[in-house]
């Protein structure tokens, strides 16, 4: 079998792309396709760089940084593949890279991180944020992303089979294609996370400060309740405004290493979590180390936390009702066992995506040819 692995950008290294390394770890003889990378990024990935083609979205002007711009080239860029020389084709996709031309003799299965979110379910959010609702600039913003949506659309038919993220996507691909999809966990790095089981008197929160993480209700909500004292690392376009929000009580650290983050993590009596999520690694991370989580009760975290058991939900993204989650989490903290936390964390390790992944496409590929 010939295979083809296509991934819609490898720029940054985030979840997908960890993604996409475990999947072509599994099939390195096959031949890598996106639109655009950076080197230095294919090399962390372990693909040589001889394997990948890119589009001609990497010739357009300062398309290394400002490639997101582009979008409504991305359907055309993504069409010009030639695959026809494969017999399989693993589309690695949260955007469009499920969009590339098949035939009727190819398998084509992919691992579908999300239906593109700014076209569809943060379609509103996403024109409120950029300030895209008024004007011209707003106009050809909508219009660009109609276009995207029924060119998605278009695109549906030319997948075999669906692989989703979490059952929160799963529903999505149900509602968005219309499609049956099964649910295979990404790979959390769980062993890089050691288990600590003596907990220091702070709350701990990380991520990058962009809205939709909601780090900014997080921070006021504990400057609200100022004999708790919260951690906050991560930063972002949002840190200022994040910062002027900040009670004493609050420390915020920006970007810190790794093993920073991990000390942290590990000594904290709790992580905060309050994004609605696709899947969310980073609360899967924080329950490797044993930390209990306290997490908005939407979204892939209701899959990774077991409520009452390695953590605590709050059922509105509001203040409100983070306080009152730290609230009940205090009456019940002591009854946690760090150990049980920990060994829910490790059903998403990565020896056990790379396991279904493999069985799922392998059983496939035997089906069809």
């Amino acid at each position: 079998m010939k295979t083809a692995i296509v991934h819609d950008w490898i720029v940054d290294i985030g979840g997908a792309e960890n993604c996409l390394k475990e999947i072509y770890s599994l099939y390195p003889m096959s031949d890598v396709y996106t639109l655009l990378s950076k080197k230095e990024s294919v090399s962390r990935l372990s693909i040589p760089l001889e394997k990948v083609t890119e589009s001609f979205i990497k010739n357009l002007p300062k398309a290394e940084t400002k490639y997101r711009n582009y979008l409504m080239f991305f359907p055309l860029a993504i069409e010009q593949f030639d695959l026809s020389e494969y017999d399989v084709i693993i589309s690695s996709s949260h955007a469009v890279a499920k969009g590339v031309l098949t035939n009727a003799n190819q398998l084509h299965i992919c691992y579908c991180y999300t239906p593109i979110r700014y076209a569809w379910d943060l379609y509103h959010q996403y024109l409120k944020e950029a300030n895209l609702i008024y004007g011209i600039k707003g106009k050809i913003a909508k219009t660009i992303l109609h276009y995207i949506r029924i060119w998605d659309l278009s695109t549906v038919n030319r997948v075999d089979h669906f692989i989703a993220i979490s059952n929160y996507i799963s529903r999505r691909i149900k509602k968005v294609y219309g499609r049956e999809s099964t649910v295979i966990y990404p790979p959390v790095e769980v062993d890089k996370f050691e288990l600590y089981t003596k907990k220091e008197d702070f709350y701990l929160t990380a991520s990058r400060m962009v809205p939709y993480k909601k780090v900014d209700l997080i921070v006021e909500a504990f400057s609200k309740i100022p004999d708790k004292k919260l951690v906050v690392i991560g930063d972002g376009p949002d840190f200022e405004k994040i910062k002027k929000k900040a009670g004493k009580n609050v420390e915020l650290l920006g970007y810190q290493p790794f093993e920073v983050l991990k000390d942290y993590m590990q000594r904290a009596k709790a992580f905060i979590f309050a994004a609605e999520e696709d899947f969310g690694i980073i609360p899967v991370e924080a329950q490797a180390c044993g930390t209990p989580v306290i997490a908005f009760g939407k979204g892939g975290a209701t899959e990774t936390v077991i409520d009452g058991e390695t953590g605590i939900f709050f059922k509105e993204q509001s203040v409100e009702s983070l306080i009152e989650a730290v609230k009940t989490f205090e009456e019940v903290e002591d009854k946690f066992d760090f150990q049980k936390i920990r060994k829910n964390a490790e059903r998403f390790s990565k020896e056990r995506f790379k396991k279904e992944i493999k069985e799922f496409i392998d059983k496939k590929i035997e089906e069809f040819f």
